[in-house]
């Protein structure tokens, strides 16, 4: 029976099944985000203060309160940023009604009228510098978002067009899904794992310049012909350098996702000199080969190929990758519908 948590990846679905576990874990780590967002919010108001402190001890420059409301906008979008410029005229107005003097521009004092109109501008002025740089922020991320998704589609069809065979693009599919998921377990952001989905996309690419016959030869291979298998990965390097941009920085990564973990591998390197995404990327090509069927050997269970792969750990596998692959497993996240298990 396949997880439903994997159809809610692939097809925005939550069913309501899910168990009251996954429901905790998503809690601890929506309320860890929380956490950081505050502390990263508040340590600019610390900073915005001591500043003023500096600049001027005996006076308060409101303009050093918006620097966390420009911040909310960049990094998190419109409400945080409308959050936080709530609460920097909450902090200037208590500061205000405690210390009508630090609003004084010098050592003649301000007419209290004159104070709250100048504040009542600036906050104005904040909330909605505070709603347009947010919106400005989201649309971004949305703009982006169709961008990443275009991307990734064009690399699909781009794959499965110069494939030798359906069998080849569609392990590099399900390759892919399986690294974003051991990727997001581990912590890695949307950048380094859209980088793994792409060089997962691709790692096969090389087979193109491999024969077919070798690639679906049921005995076993020679030393030369396991020589020539072995070319894929540089093949497939050499077909994709003459592209730039950001598919530039997987070639690395399709370079040494045969590597091995103990050095053992297409390349002497081995430990932390293999690139994190390509030790995420052995891992997930590893799953699929072993759960699917090859001309030489028949697919393991699963639960089979989850014990093999714990079993290989620190040998063949980043052990820290093993253990965010249990715990993908363990969630149901590396099984696919059957409608995409093709």
């Amino acid at each position: 029976m396949k997880s439903t948590l994997a159809y809610e990846r692939f097809f925005g679905r939550r069913e309501d099944t899910e168990s009251s576990s996954d429901a905790l874990s998503s809690s601890a780590l929506w309320l860890a985000q929380v956490n950081r967002e505050l502390w990263l919010v508040l340590s600019l108001f610390v900073i915005a203060g001591l500043i003023n402190w500096l600049v001027a001890s005996h006076r308060l420059i409101v303009g050093f309160y918006t620097l966390p409301t420009l911040f909310a906008a960049y990094v998190y979008g419109r409400s945080h940023a409308v959050l936080t410029a709530l609460a920097s005229i909450f902090m200037v107005v208590v500061l205000l009604l405690t210390n009508p003097s630090l609003f004084a521009r010098s050592t003649q004092a301000v007419a209290p009228y004159d104070q709250w109109a100048e504040l009542i501008t600036w906050a104005g002025l904040l909330l909605v510098t505070a709603y347009a740089m947010g919106t400005l922020y989201e649309r971004k991320e949305r703009h982006l978002a169709e961008l990443r998704k275009t991307y990734f589609g064009l690399l699909n069809i781009l794959q499965q067009f110069i494939s030798n065979d359906k069998c080849t693009h569609n392990h590099s599919y399900r390759v892919a899904l399986y690294a974003s998921s051991i990727a997001g377990r581990i912590g890695l952001d949307q950048s380094h794992i859209d980088d793994i989905r792409a060089a997962a996309l691709l790692h096969d690419i090389g087979k193109l310049e491999t024969s077919r016959d070798l690639l679906h030869k049921a005995a076993s291979l020679t030393p030369e012909e396991m020589d020539e298998i072995r070319k894929h990965v540089q093949k497939g390097v050499a077909l994709l350098e003459p592209v730039g941009g950001s598919l530039r920085r997987v070639l690395p990564i399709i370079l040494a996702h045969h590597d091995k973990y103990d050095g053992s591998g297409y390349h002497p390197n081995k430990g932390d000199k293999i690139p994190v995404e390509a030790r995420v990327l052995a891992v997930a090509d590893a799953y699929d080969t072993l759960t699917s069927d090859r001309p030489y050997r028949r697919a393991v269970t699963p639960f089979e190929a989850k014990q093999i792969i714990v079993s290989d750990a620190g040998a063949s596998f980043d052990p820290t990758v093993v253990d965010a692959f249990v715990d993908a497993f363990e969630h149901g996240e590396m099984e696919i519908p059957e409608a995409l298990a093709i």
